[in-house]
């Protein structure tokens, strides 16, 4: 599949998962879809990152930013059906809360090598 089509595959399931988030009670919003390299190497010299190879430089990643009773969530635990939900999606969507070098609770992506 050409990278157009992942990142369109990737975007549809995108729009699913903030739907299945609002029927679970959350209010979702946007954070970083697209990154540079540039960007990334200043994540990787802070720690924030731990790969050059970030699936936001090949737009099929997104953060987003979650919210109950106008309080950010910040913990695994009440995202973990989200990240579920996401993973049951395509055998190719990873949730950064299951990563092991940096749990990253409001990441999403495509794995598309």
């Amino acid at each position: 599949m050409s990278l157009v089509n992942e990142q369109a595959e990737f975007l549809k399931d995108v729009a699913k998962l903030i739907n299945k988030c609002f029927e679970l009670g959350f209010v979702v919003t946007g954070g970083e879809l697209w990154r540079t390299s540039e960007q990334q190497e200043i994540y990787l010299k802070k720690g924030l990152s731990k790969t050059s190879n970030s699936m936001h430089l090949k737009r099929c990643a997104i953060d987003l930013n979650f919210f109950r009773d106008g309080v950010l969530v910040g913990k695994r635990e009440p995202l973990v059906p989200i990240g579920e939900y996401w993973q049951s999606l395509n055998p190719k969507n990873r949730w950064g809360g299951n990563f092991t070098s940096i749990v990253d609770c409001p990441h999403f992506e495509r794995n598309v090598g």
